[in-house]
Parts: C-alpha cells; sequence; structure tokens
C-alpha cells in the first residue's frame, strides 16, 4: 500500500527537511516516529525539501508500506512518537501510481515579513524583519517582472543541484496586515534560496533602494552577484504542492489558513 501523509512542522529546531548524519532534520524525526509506530523501517520521499530554519504547513511525502491501518490510526499513531513542533496532520492511502514530488502541478510558498523599528520578540524565528517601511506598490511592480517562464541563475545558490536554472513562476501576490505582510509565491518549482533571494529584491525594492524595473536587470543578469542579500528563513513556509483533483489530497492544511 501506498499512503501519503499532509506534514506541518516549525523549522527553528531543524537543520532543514533532508536526513542528515545529525539526526536533527524533520524527516529524520518523522521516520523515526514511523518507525517506532510501525515496528519497521520506513523510508520517505517529499514534495519539496526545505532548509534549516524553515517551516512547513503542508509538506507531502509517501512511502509503500505492507501495513493496513485506518488513517486516522496513521495520524494520532505517529504523532504519538513526535517532537511537539512536527505533526502529521493528514493520511490518505494513494494508487501506487501516486508520486509526492512528481505528481505536483506546482507548490506554493509563503513569506511572513514583520515591519517594525524593533526586532521581533514573540515571533522570533516564525517572521522576517524590516526595519524601514515598505512601498507595497513598488514591490507589487517589481514582482510582474517575475512572472513567466525564466532563468532564474541570479536567484540560485551556489549549492543548487537543479538540473535547469528554468522555472516558470505563476504567481506573486503581496498584501499586508497591520505590522505584517504575506507574500504569496507559486511556481512550477523553485530553485535553492530563491525564494529568499526574491524576498531580498523585493524588499530592496520596497525601501526605495532601486526602482521597480531594477529587479528585470537582475533577473536578465543571469548573475547571483547583481542581486540583493539572501533573506533570511525565519518567515519562509512551505504551504505545500497542488495536486490535480483526481488524486484526492487536501488543496491546504485547513487549520493555518488563517496564517497571516
Amino acid at each position: 500500500m501506498r499512503l501519503a501523509l499532509g506534514i506541518s512542522y516549525n523549522g527553528q529546531a531543524y537543520q532543514g527537511w533532508q536526513s542528515q548524519l545529525s539526526g536533527q532534520t524533520v524527516q529524520d524525526k518523522l521516520e523515526m516516529a514511523l518507525g517506532r509506530f510501525t515496528g519497521q523501517r520506513v523510508s520517505t520521499l517529499c514534495a519539496g525539501r526545505t532548509d534549516s530554519g524553515v517551516h512547513g504547513l503542508m509538506q507531502v511525502v509517501h512511502f509503500d508500506t505492507p501495513l493496513e491501518r485506518a488513517t486516522s490510526s496513521w495520524v494520532r499513531g505517529t504523532n504519538a512518537f513526535l517532537p511537539r513542533d512536527i505533526a502529521v496532520e493528514w493520511a490518505q492511502a494513494v494508487p501506487d501510481q501516486f508520486h509526492c514530488r512528481a505528481s505536483a502541478l506546482s507548490r506554493r510558498y509563503a513569506y511572513i515579513l514583520m515591519e517594525s523599528p524593533v526586532r521581533p520578540s514573540v515571533d522570533a524565528g516564525r517572521v522576517g524583519w524590516a526595519y524601514r517601511p515598505l512601498d507595497m506598490d513598488l514591490m507589487r511592480q517589481a514582482a510582474t517582472h517575475l512572472l513567466g517562464t525564466h532563468d532564474f541563475t541570479s536567484f540560485r545558490a551556489s549549492a543548487c543541484q537543479a538540473l535547469s536554472p528554468e522555472k516558470t513562476l505563476q504567481r506573486i501576490e503581496i498584501s499586508r496586515r497591520g505590522a505584517y505582510w504575506r507574500f504569496e509565491f507559486e511556481a512550477n518549482a523553485f530553485l535553492h534560496h530563491m525564494i529568499r533571494n526574491i524576498m531580498g529584491c523585493l524588499v530592496a525594492v520596497g525601501q526605495h533602494k532601486h526602482p521597480p524595473d531594477w529587479i528585470q536587470q537582475v533577473l536578465l543578469a543571469r548573475n547571483r552577484d547583481v542581486a540583493a542579500p539572501t533573506f533570511s528563513p525565519d518567515g519562509l513556509y512551505f504551504l505545500g504542492p497542488r495536486y490535480a483533483p483526481h488524486w484526492g489530497l487536501p488543496d491546504r492544511t485547513p487549520a493555518y489558513d488563517g496564517l497571516p
């Protein structure tokens, strides 16, 4: 049987998603919990790896298992062995043809940024920070230059292992509620640090350091050195992949729809 799980996690305490020798990753903790629950070794594949400090609201994983249990049992049983900052939100049996990564039509992220002259305290590690005022109109103008299919080399980390820097950025939405800004991104796939590097450039435009069309110059340069510094991972959330309806998987994790 192939099983898909929806996972949420606060990434502050972990060295990203992907398993490492340290054992301090979200994948390590999940597979350890699944192993304790099932009494068997379980290896998972995920829809999109996240970096150290990045959070997940609907990471989707799949794995094959000979065990047949109620989906509610998979949720409760696995959660019993997970640390409090990682949780299985749902479980669902899927056809063998389903692949959490290859079957995804797109992937979605949100970046939550607090605009304040004083650094975050209660929200430390959960939001990014800008101490200078931001201009929404300028950032929205800049974002339009990134939509569509482009070579995103200028926004790619040097350690990126993607086969091609060409990605299709389908949507960027920028909104504000009080001191909190929300930047939402959707693309067919993302490069390593792509969103954090885009955020650095959008914030630079929003703070009047560059005009909106500067971001197009950065894009066309295909040179990481011309872009703004990589922004903090603190406010970055993986909202999850989007799948075709016939798979019958949740589109979002409802408990977190109210994220600022």
